[in-house]
């Protein structure tokens, strides 16, 4: 089953997610009674679809309040680096933070797990599930409280694909030699078949695909490859890797959360689906503008079911069965691995 953002909306998204993406959540007196209040929000880049779940978190309470709960949110790394926004939280200098578990692996091993290749996430309902599913685990929850964070939910990133420049990979042996933006497991996967993987934040790898000290990356698709226009320094993407994805959720500063009146609190629990419709949401309408575009300008390369399998079998299970063996000492690897496939009612073997 084809994993990217043009598979169907699941149940709890499908009623309110139009009407939240396109005119935001009704501005009327307040629902939720409760004190004035700013939360600083610290994020990268510009607004793009894969920050949805910010904005739609924002005019939420906002509008439920009557505007005494507000949340400013800082693009541009205003107030942290992107690899810094956990730091950020561990010392109260904002209240919400997005980050990336593979911009920093030693801050978040654990968390690390959702960088795996070929986790079943074949539908937005096993995303979200396979993702509640490692933020409930006690290895992820005691990482997270080292920095005073705890996640409110997953920006639920689409599976990834690469652009690049030069020569379409269209043989798995074509990688043989290529440095790739690809972190985590997605990194170790590409090793497999001879490339070689390089950390960079989204706002660095446009100037390193433009002069070519990498020769490919990976974001989620499409969204990520538009949103950092690496379609305009780009000859190709791959259309049908999906070799997995990563995490990207919005989290709280534990400090603050707690800090919260009991109805404030509440509020995000009875927002939570809206807020996650209006962000899955994004990617779709996204999808539908971006998806004909990179067609039209770049080289598309898709993998035939031999290659795929091929690919699956050299960098699937012997990649997370070494991130197992790598970690356990450490953490319940192993348990967390079997929860994830648990949560979709599968097992791990």
């Amino acid at each position: 089953m084809n994993n990217h953002v043009s598979a169907g909306l699941p149940k709890w998204c499908a009623a309110a997610a139009l009407l939240c993406l396109l005119v935001g959540f009704p501005a009327n007196t307040a629902e939720v009674e409760g004190p004035k209040l700013k939360w600083n929000v610290s994020l990268w880049g510009k607004p793009r679809a894969g920050t949805a779940i910010a904005d739609a978190l924002a005019d939420a309470v906002s509008a439920k309040t009557g505007g005494n709960w507000t949340m400013s949110l800082d693009y541009g790394e205003a107030l942290s680096k992107a690899r810094e926004n956990l730091d950020g939280l561990a010392i109260g200098a904002f209240e919400v933070a997005m980050f990336c578990n593979f911009y920093h692996p030693r801050k978040n091993p654990a968390l690390m797990a959702l960088t795996l290749p070929f986790l079943p996430m074949a539908t937005w309902e096993d995303n979200r599930r396979i993702r509640e599913a490692v933020y409930a685990h006690p290895a992820v929850k005691r990482e997270l409280a080292r920095w005073n964070a705890i996640v409110y939910t997953s920006s639920f990133l689409p599976q990834y694909e690469f652009v690049g420049r030069g020569q379409p990979p269209r043989e798995l042996t074509d990688w043989r030699g290529m440095t790739v933006r690809a972190g985590g497991g997605l990194g170790q996967a590409m090793q497999r078949l001879g490339a070689t993987p390089a950390s960079s934040t989204a706002t660095e790898v446009y100037t390193g695909v433009q002069q070519g000290t990498m020769d490919a990356a990976a974001f989620p698709f499409t969204y990520s490859h538009v949103s950092y226009r690496l379609h305009e320094v780009a000859d190709w993407f791959t259309g049908n890797l999906s070799p997995g994805t990563a995490d990207c959720p919005l989290a709280f500063s534990r400090t603050a959360f707690d800090a919260l009146p009991a109805q404030y609190r509440q509020l995000l629990d009875d927002v939570k689906d809206d807020v996650i419709a209006s962000q899955i949401q994004a990617y779709v309408d996204v999808d539908r503008i971006n998806l004909p575009m990179l067609k039209e300008t770049l080289v598309e390369v898709r993998y035939t079911d031999a290659q795929l399998t091929d690919f699956r079998a050299r960098a699937g299970k012997p990649v997370i069965d070494a991130w197992i063996a790598d970690n356990q000492d450490r953490f319940d690897a192993r348990g967390l691995v079997d929860a994830m496939f648990a949560a979709v009612g599968q097992t791990y073997d």
